[in-house]
């Protein structure tokens, strides 16, 4: 009997042959073989079954911010990249987190808006924070939220997450307030003793109201998709590296 032949590997019939001596088991050996086979040329980093869950968070308070505009924007690219994603937005415009020193977060009594940005949190493996340079920092709401949340009731937050960065400008901006926020949060895991990473790759939205349209849709600005997708495309492997060990 010939060997049969896969690329690169041979198998005996001396080797399948047990497998095959009743007749009533061939549907099982076919299904052995068809095993064999793809768990030794399909590569299962490429295939990818465990959803994963997206948190984008628009941190300006503004009502139909730029920033609000840029997450919408992004829930659009992420679920045309990855078809096995589940994306949701969280506004800052209701942002009611008593500032630090006038007030906590009470976690057995949640305003809604609180409720639902903790509880969109909780279940994201990737949390992206898209957030407006103002006179070139990080606006306070979010470095309030981020102070209040960072500590021993909400530090779950910061555990087993990828978190991803993206600053929004009306002009050339957006760099800074990222860079800041990496640090902030970096801090934080570490004083929590949480186990997460900030992904390295940030973005910085130019002119966005030009880019986008008052629906998140872009107008056509080649190099703007390209380089948000490339974003995208990091933020997710990143994330798949990171929450699928």
């Amino acid at each position: 009997m010939t060997n049969i032949s896969f690329p690169n590997r041979s198998l005996s019939w001396n080797t399948l042959e047990p497998f095959f001596f009743k007749k009533r088991f061939y549907r099982m050996n076919v299904n052995i073989i068809l095993y064999f086979m793809l768990i030794r040329y399909i590569n299962p980093k490429k295939y990818s079954f465990k959803t994963m869950n997206i948190t984008i968070i628009a941190t300006s308070p503004r009502k139909n911010s730029n920033s609000l505009r840029f997450s919408n924007y992004l829930k659009k690219v992420f679920l045309a990249s990855s078809t096995s994603s589940e994306v949701s937005v969280v506004d800052f415009h209701h942002f009611d987190i008593p500032a630090v020193g006038r007030g906590t977060v009470n976690k057995e009594a949640l305003t809604d808006f609180q409720a639902e940005l903790i509880g969109a949190w909780e279940k994201a493996d990737l949390v992206v924070f898209v957030t407006p340079e103002y006179n070139w920092t990080v606006n306070g709401d979010l470095l309030n939220a981020l102070h209040q949340l960072g500590g021993k009731d909400f530090m779950h937050l910061f555990n087993n997450k990828v978190f991803a960065l993206a600053g929004v400008s009306s002009g050339r901006g957006g760099k800074i307030p990222c860079l800041e926020l990496t640090t902030v949060i970096n801090k934080i895991i570490n004083f929590t003793n949480q186990y997460s990473v900030v992904s390295a790759r940030i973005y910085e939205s130019h002119e966005t109201h030009k880019n986008l349209d008052d629906n998140a849709d872009s107008v056509g600005n080649t190099i703007y998709e390209t380089t948000v997708k490339a974003f995208v495309d990091y933020s997710l492997a990143v994330a798949e590296r990171w929450v699928t060990k």
